[in-house]
Parts: C-alpha cells; structure tokens; sequence
C-alpha cells in the first residue's frame, strides 16, 4: 500500500530574485518574479504524488485568485482534494520569497491565511483517508494543535508519522515520543535541541538527543551534505545527489520529505528511501521555485541509476 495523508499549509508563492536583502525603509530593484504554487504541506503532498504515491492532501484555501492555482495542481498530479476545503472569509496562504540571485539561497515570510482556520473538526473528517495511510506527514505552518490531532488520529490507526518540524520552533514535550520519523534541517535541530548544530559531532549529539526524547527516527538535512540519519537500524551519512547546478533552493526540504513519504509507504527501508529523498531534493534545488520544481519518479530513477553509475 503506497497512499500517503499530508496535513498542510498551501501558499501562493510570490517570487523574487534580487542582489540582495534590502534593510528597513529600503527598496530594491528585482531581477526577476514569479508568481507559483507553493507552502510547505503542499510541496510535500506534490512531491509524494510526483514520485508515485496515492495521496490525499488536507487543507484549507480562501475563495480568491490563488485557489485554482493549487486545485489545478492538484488536478494535474492526481492529488485527493476532498479534504482541500474553502473559506469565504480569508485570503489563500502566501509566502513572500527573496531570492538571492547568485546563490540560490531564500528568505521567506508566510502569512497562512485560510489554513490558519483549519479546524480539528475538518481533520477528523479525513480519518478514514489517514486510516488507510501507510504514511501520515505534517509540518509546523498550521497551528500546531491542529497538528496534534492529525498526529493523536493516526496513532489510533498505527499509522506511522513524519513530522517536519518547519518553520523552527519549540515542540511540547508530549509531541516527541508518538513521532516516528522527525525531520529537521540544522537550524530547526538547534531549536529543539538548544546547541549549535554545524559540525558533524554537534549534529550526532542533536539526533542522539532527540532519540532519547522518545523519537523513533531522525533525519537531519543538511542541504548539499545530505541527511545524517539515527534510528534503531542506521546510523550515519546519507550524501546528498549533485544533480547540476543550484537555480534556487525553495521547496529542497519539502521534496526531501515528500519523497522520504512516498518511498516509505511504498515499502522501502529507511536508508533507501533517504537515498530517493535526497535525489528528489537534489533535483529539484536545479530548476526554478517549490511545485513546479518537483521531479517525477522517472526522473529519479535515472538520477539515483546514474549515480551509481
């Protein structure tokens, strides 16, 4: 059984390239924009689908001109919207997004309209959906009780978790031990842990800590590293795939987690399906923006083969 359940945010990304970070009270010119799909929960639901799973996303959108971005996406890779509900009050979630022209790197501000009136109610609708999951995944851009709830209702039906706790921030203690694969970044780690997570032996000593926390399995991306991985199983280094050069790196960390989702689900051992995360990622970091950065399964069959070549 390959079905994947996503709880999340959508955003309209609105994108733009420029030299650099203008201060308070500055304006720049940009090089470049792009208005694209975009929020964390989405990417990941996207990035599931794009590499074969059956997929059902739960969200909330506002009736305005962003909506039928996502439902056309949704449409196009085959995502089960029926959980996808409307307010007629607030705006669709947005993400204002710099990006630094020559580096890649980005700087974000979301504002998650409609998805902040996401209601526990709405979430236990979908829990014959997250039932018949193999995988369940949420991040931190919905509130986090509501998160809680979709964790609670799948832990009723034995379904295995993925947590990625982005945007960084504090997680109450009773949150860690029902999670069974938490994803941080290194910034993310250092604010759960509470030390700097850089150097190799700080991000051994991050994973070991969050383990001891109760957390079946942690993944730590580390960009074009890779993922230090510490579970029952595996310890150590998953590399990261150079697929070419970096365009941007929006959405690197949502195509590692929807892809972490979908080979999971799809059976694969946790270094393997790492392995495909970490493709997915490297993929996507070289073409432009989240969603329509995503690559599909065939693309990294040939990248993961060529690879090991």
């Amino acid at each position: 059984m390959s079905r994947v359940t996503v709880l999340g945010l959508f955003c309209a990304d609105l994108i733009t390239r420029t030299t650099r970070l203008p201060a308070w009270g500055e304006s720049l010119s940009g090089e470049g924009f792009r208005l694209m799909a975009g929020g964390k929960g989405s990417n990941q639901a996207v990035a599931a689908a794009q590499q074969g799973a059956t997929v059902t996303f739960i969200s909330r959108l506002g009736e305005d001109a962003f909506a039928p971005i996502a439902r056309t996406l949704y449409e196009r890779v085959g995502i089960d919207t029926r959980h996808v509900s409307t307010d007629e009050r607030l705006n669709t979630g947005t993400a204002t997004i710099l990006v630094d022209d020559a580096r890649g790197d980005n700087a974000i501000v979301i504002e998650a309209g409609a998805g902040a009136r996401l209601s526990e109610d709405a979430v236990s609708a979908a829990e014959s959906a997250i039932a018949a999951s193999a995988v369940f995944v949420c991040q931190l851009e919905l509130p986090l009780a509501i998160n809680e709830h979709g964790i609670r209702l799948a832990q009723r039906h034995g379904v295995p978790v993925i947590l990625n706790p982005a945007p960084a921030g504090a997680l109450p203690a009773a949150i860690d031990a029902p999670i069974d694969y938490l994803t941080p970044n290194e910034s993310e780690a250092a604010e759960l842990v509470g030390h700097a997570v850089e150097t190799d032996t700080e991000v051994a000593r991050a994973a070991a800590t969050l383990r001891q926390r109760g957390v079946r399995n942690v993944l730590i991306t580390l960009g074009e590293r890779g993922v230090y991985i510490d579970s029952a199983g595996f310890q150590g280094m998953i590399p990261a795939l150079d697929a070419g050069p970096v365009v941007d790196t929006i959405g690197a960390g949502d195509a590692f987690n929807g892809a972490l989702a979908a080979a999971l689900a799809q059976g694969d051992d946790l270094p393997a399906a790492a392995r495909r995360a970490c493709a997915t990622a490297g993929l996507s970091v070289t073409r432009a923006g989240a969603a329509d950065a995503l690559p599909d399964r065939a693309g990294v069959d040939a990248a993961l083969a060529g690879h090991r070549r």
